[in-house]
């Protein structure tokens, strides 16, 4: 009986640019290839999953299904509730399937290592071989360091680090794998290709805005349009438009990077193939993309903010953060009084995403204004965005609260109306999501501007943690 090689997928759902799934193709003529995944709503509960997520990656799922069967390989579905289960879950079926290796891509946040952790010890046992690769980032956590071999804690050096070691090992996308032959996959009497990918798990009761499929359509073909679109459309004025949230000027891919569908690679290869721009290796969009890999390699660097632990400890033990339930609801909502801050959240509510420079508002809004504790904005962001991404979610809100890494000045308190005066001067984007804006039929606003902005820089001033 013929080994197989089984393919763990998780939030990298794609056939192309996937070494997990790559590295199992080579050399399998003798053996066949099956993938797996794990549908785990109660744990996506733990740990506050958005409605809009899920549905996405669950429609992202059956796309991957389709193009996995283009090259032979069956999708095996597990169900548990939770990562407690998955290890013996999947250890049953590497036995049920004659399984000698499994492949999986690495994923950087330590709940989810330990999990994985788990899950290798067990089968290595069993003497199943596990092979583990970086397709998430392009270079590898731990590899881009100062000259005293630590990791770097201010974005700007580590960039130009970054950049540095691309150009001395480009890494260029890799493609889908070849197609493999027939195999007569057949489980517990059933055919393993004929599985279902289930759109309903469960999860549908719970709160925040459901997928838009005519906003973010599913499949890596449509990513790649989307992709192919910006690049040729409006890469050239990104720096310029990307602050201005009535702008179609933001490449919206963000969804499709944090499932997986989509890679950092395959992002800078369209600028590369596509730009028009000679400087397009240092434009402003690639350095967002760097954004992306600095925060990852912060969470193995730094594993305490893994745990909610703000990456400046000593700022904030000097914070009084208030835990005023009214004005965090008020926040939720999009009642506030202030319409930048409000509109955004209305966004966030009906679409299940918010433009960037509205993040950083909202975000400062409440964690500077309101003195709320940047941890429920974090985490109300993370129930709440189709985009959600562990890893730059939380440095984008310790960034906004200056307990994080290269966090914004203490001073740094973004002003909603001076904001709006600079990036939504029409108004266009506060009447598509406040209309009672225009017969100013508002809230009134909940806090004083002026008094809570200068107590708040008072505080941080006197914590005697700035200089």
């Amino acid at each position: 009986m013929a080994h197989h090689k089984l393919v763990w997928f998780r939030n990298d759902l794609r056939t192309e640019d996937n070494h997990a799934l790559y590295h199992a193709c080579q050399n399998s003529a003798d053996a066949g290839v099956i993938a797996v995944v794990a549908i785990t709503p109660t744990q996506w509960q733990m740990q506050g999953e958005a409605k809009c997520r899920v549905e996405f990656w669950l429609a992202n799922l059956k796309m991957l299904k389709q193009d996995l069967a283009a090259l032979n390989i069956p999708l095996k579905i597990i169900r548990v509730a939770t990562n407690r289960e998955l290890p013996e879950q999947l250890l049953a079926l590497v036995q049920q399937l004659n399984v000698s290796d499994l492949y999986f891509n690495r994923e950087y946040p330590e709940y989810e290592q330990a999990r994985d952790q788990q899950v290798e010890q067990l089968l290595l046992k069993k003497g199943v071989a596990c092979h583990v690769s970086d397709s998430d980032l392009i270079l590898p956590a731990g590899s881009v360091l100062n000259q005293q071999g630590q990791a770097y804690k201010v974005f700007t050096p580590f960039s130009k680090a970054w950049r540095q070691l691309y150009l001395q090992q480009p890494c260029a996308p890799l493609p889908s794998p070849v197609q493999l032959s027939k195999q007569n996959y057949v489980i517990t009497g059933s055919d393993c290709m004929s599985e279902r990918v289930p759109m309903d798990v469960g999860y549908g009761n719970q709160v925040g805005a459901s997928w838009n499929n005519s906003l973010w359509p599913a499949g890596a073909d449509h990513a790649h349009q989307l992709l192919q679109q910006f690049v040729h459309e409006r890469s050239d004025n990104y720096k310029q438009l990307r602050d201005f949230p009535a702008q179609i000027a933001t490449s919206s891919l963000s969804p499709y990077l944090s499932a997986g569908v989509l890679t950092t690679r395959q992002c800078i290869a369209a600028m590369q193939a596509y730009s028009e721009d000679p400087d397009w290796f240092y434009s402003q969009w690639i350095t967002e993309l760097i954004w992306r890999e600095f925060y990852r390699h912060l969470l193995v660097a730094f594993p305490q903010m893994n745990r909610w632990q703000p990456f400046k400890p000593e700022v904030e033990a000097k914070i009084s953060w208030q835990y005023d339930e009214k004005l965090f609801r008020a926040w939720c909502e999009g009642e506030t009084g202030f319409a930048i801050v409000d509109a955004g959240m209305k966004q966030l509510l009906e679409t299940g995403w918010m433009h960037n420079r509205v993040r950083m508002i909202s975000a400062s809004f409440l964690t500077k204004l309101l003195r709320q504790d940047w941890r429920l904005g974090a985490r109300f962001f993370m129930q709440h965005l189709i985009d959600g991404d562990f890893a730059s979610n939380l440095g984008g809100w310790q960034w906004s609260a200056s307990v994080g890494a290269d966090a914004a000045p203490y001073f740094r308190i973004f002003s909603p109306r001076r904001q709006t005066d600079r990036f939504d001067p029409q108004g266009a984007y506060i009447s598509r999501w406040l209309p009672d804006e225009l017969n100013r039929n508002l809230p009134a606003p909940v806090i004083d501007y002026a008094v809570e902005r200068n107590r708040s820089i008072d505080e941080y001033k006197n914590s005697g943690v700035f200089r």
